[in-house]
């Protein structure tokens, strides 16, 4: 799912500067100034037993500051049309993300169609997406790199382990494909508090006789911050005290980052022959301990391809002022009432083919950020024995945190995992 956030990001960025229609010619750019208001569309259909869902964001300009922000769209009907018959329902599990039913898998050769309705009655519709076969990955190499990365961690690293693949692409059909992954890196790190200190039980006030706040015996697991942080005697120079307390995890966790790097291809010169040595990931040199990576190799339709093709340029050119502006991705999603709308992103269907792969890592050289470094872009800061404020030691100061399952956390050993 942070994958798909990363990408409304970055749609949201070229929808301020522009709009251009998706064709297989170059688009005509057309500027936009004023206020932007653009929704933005996400969605990608796959056959894999793992939840499926559909961001919807609205990407606006303020009219007078020009900056911009992505707000989620809530409270939409949001429903998958298989087959131009079986419509499936999506629910709404957090602000702008509509997840299907738990059950769902897509199938190859099905035809899949988006179509939602907005809280005041507008209608969108999506054209519709064919899933296509994808063959398996044959092999996975990891090559490591001292200098793989174009954009070094933390401005300074650029180090990563190269993971190639060969497949054989089938013979009887032209096909076009993406590869993203995931990863999982071991996490010691489990919880950040902000002008806060990490509670295990809920705070009921001060204890009797004492400077320190006490806890009953009800689960809190959180940072709390007391009402008095914004006092005058929290304050010096008048400026408010800010601090940043880190908590190591209680359990086992394992961090889960996503790539967030467009990668496609089209078989056009290579139809129906081997694919060797094709680099689709840059797994940067957190850690030196061992890390778990899940290649993710997908199908795409025609028009996909050429949607993220586009989209992929444009994100890798817009470095320097004398570039040309980047345009906006308008997809294949359309207003049923107005065809003159323009709506960002794309929904569409592939197969996806899923190895996992374990990098030890023991061939890496040179240096490394650390997991929390490179996340955060500082070193940990323990909660120290003269911290700002006081929580009653119950059992312990400073407590250790929960690794809550996310996105973004597990605290559950991941298949493939080695000790």
């Amino acid at each position: 799912m942070p994958t798909y956030f990363y990408k409304i990001y970055l749609l949201s960025l070229l929808v301020i500067l522009a709009v251009v229609p998706l064709a297989c010619v170059d688009p005509e750019d057309l500027y936009l100034f004023g206020t932007v208001d653009v929704i933005v569309v996400d969605g990608t259909i796959n056959n894999l037993a793992e939840p499926q869902a559909i961001l919807l964001n609205r990407s606006k300009a303020d009219r007078i500051t020009g900056r911009f922000g992505s707000i989620p769209i809530t409270k939409a009907l949001v429903e998958v049309v298989v087959d131009s018959a079986q419509v499936i329902a999506c629910h709404e599990t957090i602000n702008g993300t509509y997840q299907l039913p738990s059950d769902f898998k897509g199938q190859v050769g099905h035809a899949y169609q988006l179509r939602f309705t907005l809280s005041d009655g507008t209608r969108y519709v999506s054209t519709q997406q064919i899933m296509q076969a994808v063959p398996p990955i044959d092999n996975i190499k990891s090559q490591f790199n001292l200098t793989s990365l174009s954009t070094k961690i933390n401005g300074i690293y650029p180090a990563a382990h190269d993971l190639l693949i060969d497949f054989k692409d089938p013979v009887d059909q032209h096909n076009y494909y993406r590869w993203d992954w995931k990863l999982w890196e071991k996490q010691d790190w489990c919880k950040s508090c902000v002008q806060g200190e990490y509670a295990q039980y809920t705070i009921i006030g001060k204890g009797v006789g004492t400077n320190c706040y006490v806890g009953n015996n009800q689960l809190y697991e959180d940072c709390y911050s007391p009402p008095e942080i914004s006092m005058p005697q929290y304050n010096y120079g008048g400026q408010n005290l800010y601090f940043v307390y880190d908590y190591n995890c209680r359990t086992q966790c394992w961090e889960i980052l996503y790539s967030h790097e467009i990668n496609v291809f089209d078989d056009k010169f290579s139809n129906g022959g081997s694919i060797e040595k094709r680099r689709v990931a840059q797994i940067p040199f957190y850690q030196p301990e061992g890390c778990l990576v899940e290649i993710r190799q997908l199908s795409l339709t025609a028009d996909a391809y050429r949607f993220f093709l586009l989209f992929q340029q444009q994100t890798q050119n817009t470095g320097g002022i004398t570039d040309t502006p980047p345009a906006a991705l308008v997809g294949n999603v359309h207003n049923v009432a107005n065809a003159s709308e323009k709506v960002a992103g794309y929904f569409t269907a592939s197969a996806i083919f899923a190895e996992r792969y374990w990098i030890d890592r023991k061939d890496a050289t040179g240096t490394f950020p650390g997991l929390f470094q490179a996340l955060n872009g500082r070193p940990p800061t323990p909660e120290p024995d003269n911290a700002v404020f006081c929580i009653a030691a119950l059992p312990l100061r400073p407590p250790k945190a929960i690794c809550a399952p996310s996105d973004s956390k597990t605290p559950y050993k991941p298949d493939g995992w080695q000790d």
